[in-house]
C-alpha cells in the first residue's frame, strides 16, 4: 500500500498510471500520443523488479498457498524477491549460464520457479518446460533450446517430473547440470521428514540441491557485471503442437517489459493489489498477466498451489481462498468459469474482487453473462499468443464489452484483419465485418522462431505476424475470432466454423462443455460431430442435442452428424480443450465402425495418432489369416491415410 516515504514513482509508471482509463478506441488513441519511447521503459525484467524493490522493500511481492485450505502462507517482501532473483543469477552464473545460455525448467508454480525465471533470465535465457509432456518432447525441446541447465522438481507425491529428468537426462548432449527443488520444505515439519524418509532427495554428483545452491550466491549485484540490453533474449517458450520439430518463440527483454506495461495501462491495479495466479508458470499467462505486470507496479502475486486451479479442491474452495487473501483479480480459461459458477459463494465475502480476465478460447455467451450478474465483477475477454509475449487485445475494463468479443488491440499494438491468397501472401485488407486473417504487430510481438525455417510465411507484411486465427473487425475496432484456419471443418469445400456449433450447444441448459471437429467422411472429406460433458446431475440424448441443433443453427450444414458424450473433455495443461485429441478419437471411431461393418465386431483394433512425417494417421491392426483388401479400398476412400500392420491369429 502506498504511503509517505515510498520514492516517486518512475516516470515510466507516472505515464502508465497517468493515462485515462480505457473506455473506447479514443482512449487508445490518446494514449498513442506519447510515444512509446518516450516511457522510459526498463531495459530489463531484473530492472523492473530491482525497481519495485527500491521504492516498496517491504511490500509482500510473492504470497505461496501449499494447500487451498492452508490458512498459513509462505511470504516474500520485494527485497527478499529481489535478493533470491539475483543468487538465482549468480548461482547459474557459477555453473557457465552467460548471456546467450539457457535455462529450462520442470517445476509447479512454487517460489523457486519464480526466481528461476526472473535469475534465469538475468544470467541468460530461461526455457519454461511444461512438465507434463511426454519425455521424448521435454528432450526434442531441451535440444531444440541447447539446454545447459535444468531446474526441476526433486521426488514428491503425485508428480513424475523426476522420473522423466532421469530418463532424459542422457538425451540432451548440451545438459552440464540439473538442479533440484525440495517441494517438502512447504509442509508442517514432522510430515516433511517422513516424506524424505519414503522420497529420498538425489544424491548424484550430476545434479544439486537449488536452494542450498542460491544459498551459497551473493543476494546484492549480478557476479557477472552484465549490462542487459532491451534487445538481449529473455526468454524461450514453446508453442505449436507436439509432434516435429519444436517451436520455440524467443521473447526479448523488450517484449515482456512491453507487454507488462501495456497490460497495467488495460487494468490500472494499484500497487496494493492481490493477484491471484492459477494457472501453470511455463505459460505466458501466468508469466506476464499475473507475474511480471504486477511485479512492475510493487502488487502482491499470490500463486494458489503448486498445481493452481488443477489442485484438488482449488475450486471448490476458490470464494473462501478470495476472502482469506484479498484478492483482487484472478485470470483463467472458460473452463474455470464455467466450474467457478458451480461453486456457491456460502458466506465467504468476495468484495474485494473487482475484475478478471478470460482468455485462450472463446467465452461462452451464458457464462459470461451468468459469472458477472453472480458475482459483480468486470469479467474481461482477450486475446493473446505466445508470439506476442502473451496479450494483444481486451475489452476495456470501463467501456463497453462485448461478450463474443476479445475487444480492442492494446495501446501500442496493431490489429487488423486481412485476405490472403492461397500461398498466405497480403492481397487486401478486410472490410468492416468480412472475415479474413487475424494479423498482429506492436512492441511485444517476437522477431520470429528461433528455427529459421519455421518462419516461412509468418509475416504477412514487414512487422506484422499472421496469428493463423480467422477473424473479423466491427466499425468501432473490435476484434471477432470466428476460428482458427485449421479447426475449419471442410466439408465438400463448404467452411464450418465449429464455434458456431459449440456457441448453440452451450445455449442448452444440460451442456457444461462442448467441442466441435470434424469426422472424416469418403464422400465430402468431413462432417461435423460434437462431444459434449453434461452439467453434473443433468441427463439428456443425442437426439435431443441434435434437435436443439437443428432448431437454432442456421447454417444448416454445420448441423452435427453425432454428439458423442464423453465424461471429461480433454483439456490442454492450461485448460484449452485440446482438440487434437478429438479429432483423433473421431478418426478412430469412423474407421472402427467401417471395419467391424465389413470384418465383425472387434477384428480389426484400429486407433488414431499424430505422426512426425505424416500429421494424422490412422493405425490398424489385423489378425494375419484376415483379407484385409476390402477394407483397404474402403478406408482409401477416407482422407486420413492407414498405417497397417498384423497381428497373430488365435488359434
Amino acid at each position: 500500500m502506498t504511503t509517505a516515504g515510498i520514492p516517486e514513482l518512475p516516470s515510466y509508471l507516472a505515464h502508465i498510471q497517468g493515462f485515462p482509463l480505457i473506455r473506447d478506441r479514443g482512449d487508445i488513441e490518446v494514449i498513442e500520443q506519447t510515444p512509446w519511447e518516450s516511457l522510459g521503459l526498463p531495459e530489463s525484467t531484473l530492472d523492473v523488479i530491482a525497481d519495485s524493490a527500491r521504492r516498496m522493500p517491504d511490500a509482500v511481492a510473492l504470497r505461496f498457498v501449499m494447500q487451498p485450505d492452508d490458512d498459513s502462507s509462505h511470504c516474500y517482501r520485494y527485497r527478499d524477491f529481489l535478493a533470491r532473483t539475483l543468487q538465482a543469477a549468480n548461482a547459474f552464473h557459477a555453473l557457465g549460464i552467460d548471456r546467450d545460455a539457457v535455462v529450462s525448467f520442470l517445476l509447479p508454480s512454487l517460489p523457486q520457479t519464480h526466481f528461476t525465471l526472473w535469475g534465469a533470465e538475468a544470467a541468460g535465457v530461461v526455457n519454461p518446460i511444461n512438465p507434463m509432456l511426454e519425455p521424448e518432447h521435454i528432450a526434442g525441446i531441451m535440444k531444440a533450446a541447447g539446454t545447459r541447465v535444468l531446474v526441476a522438481l526433486a521426488p514428491f507425491p503425485g508428480s513424475d517430473i523426476w522420473a522423466k529428468v532421469e530418463a532424459i537426462r542422457d538425451q540432451v548432449p548440451t545438459l552440464t547440470k540439473v538442479l533440484y527443488v525440495d517441494a517438502a520444505q512447504f509442509l508442517p515439519e514432522a510430515e516433511a521428514v517422513a516424506l524424505r524418509q519414503t522420497l529420498p532427495l538425489p544424491d548424484e554428483d550430476w545434479c544439486a540441491d537449488f536452494d542450498a545452491c542460491l544459498e551459497r550466491a551473493p543476494d546484492d549485484h549480478l557476479v557477472s557485471g552484465r549490462r542487459i540490453r532491451a534487445s538481449d533474449r529473455a526468454s524461450l517458450f514453446h508453442t505449436g503442437g507436439t509432434t516435429g520439430l519444436p517451436k520455440l518463440a524467443p521473447h526479448s527483454h523488450a517484449n515482456e517489459v512491453a507487454n507488462a506495461a501495456m497490460m497495467q495501462m488495460l487494468f490500472r491495479h494499484a500497487d496494493d493489489a492481490v493477484i491471484l495466479c492459477g494457472l501453470p508458470l511455463f505459460h505466458v499467462n501466468a508469466v506476464l498477466i499475473t507475474g511480471l505486470g504486477p511485479l512492475m507496479i510493487g502488487a502482491e502475486v499470490l500463486l494458489a498451489t503448486p498445481a493452481g486451479f488443477r489442485t484438488p479442491g482449488l475450486v471448490e474452495g476458490f470464494w473462501s481462498l478470495v476472502e482469506r487473501y484479498q484478492v483482487t483479480f484472478f485470470s483463467a480459461v472458460p473452463a474455470i468459469y464455467s466450474r467457478l459458477l458451480e461453486v456457491p459463494f456460502g458466506d465467504a465475502d468476495v468484495s474485494s474482487l473487482t475484475s478478471a480476465l478470460s482468455g485462450g478460447a472463446p467465452l461462452p455467451r451464458a457464462v459470461h453473462g451468468h459469472f458477472e450478474e453472480l458475482t459483480g465483477i468486470v469479467l474481461i475477454e482477450g486475446f493473446g499468443m505466445t508470439e506476442g509475449t502473451c496479450g494483444s487485445m481486451a475489452n476495456p475494463l470501463a467501456g463497453e464489452r462485448r461478450t463474443g468479443s476479445v475487444g480492442l488491440a492494446l495501446p501500442y499494438t496493431g490489429a487488423r484483419v486481412v485476405t490472403l491468397d492461397d500461398h498466405g501472401r497480403y492481397l487486401r485488407d478486410c472490410e468492416v465485418d468480412d472475415i479474413g486473417t487475424l494479423v498482429i504487430r506492436g512492441p511485444n510481438v517476437f522477431a520470429g522462431y528461433s528455427q529459421p525455417e519455421q518462419n516461412r510465411g509468418i509475416w504477412v507484411e514487414e512487422g506484422w505476424f499472421n496469428t493463423g486465427d480467422l477473424a473479423r473487425q466491427d466499425r468501432d475496432g473490435y476484434i471477432w475470432i470466428t476460428g482458427r484456419a485449421k479447426d475449419l471443418i471442410i466439408r465438400g469445400g463448404h467452411n464450418i466454423d465449429p464455434q458456431l456449433i459449440e456457441d448453440v450447444l452451450y445455449r442448452h441448459p444440460s451442456v457444461q462443455m462442448a467441442a466441435a471437429v470434424g469426422k472424416p467422411c469418403d464422400r465430402v472429406g468431413e462432417l461435423p460431430v460434437a462431444y459434449v460433458s453434461l452439467q453434473p446431475g443433468r441427463e439428456v440424448g443425442e437426439e435431443a442435442l441434435l434437435s436443439h441443433c437443428q432448431a437454432h443453427l442456421a447454417e444448416k450444414a454445420a448441423i452435427p452428424k453425432n454428439i458423442w458424450f464423453m465424461d471429461t473433455i480433454p483439456l490442454t495443461a492450461v485448460g484449452k480443450v485440446f482438440k487434437p485429441a478429438l479429432r483423433q478419437d473421431a478418426v478412430a471411431r469412423v474407421y472402427q465402425s467401417v471395419a467391424d461393418t465389413l470384418l465383425g465386431a472387434g477384428v480389426a483394433r484400429i486407433s488414431a495418432r499424430q505422426d512426425a512425417a505424416l500429421g494424422l494417421v490412422a493405425d490398424v491392426q489385423l489378425p494375419d489369416n484376415v483379407d484385409a483388401s476390402e477394407l483397404e479400398q474402403r478406408l482409401a476412400a477416407y482422407p486420413i491415410p492407414c498405417l497397417w500392420r498384423r497381428y497373430p491369429a488365435r488359434e
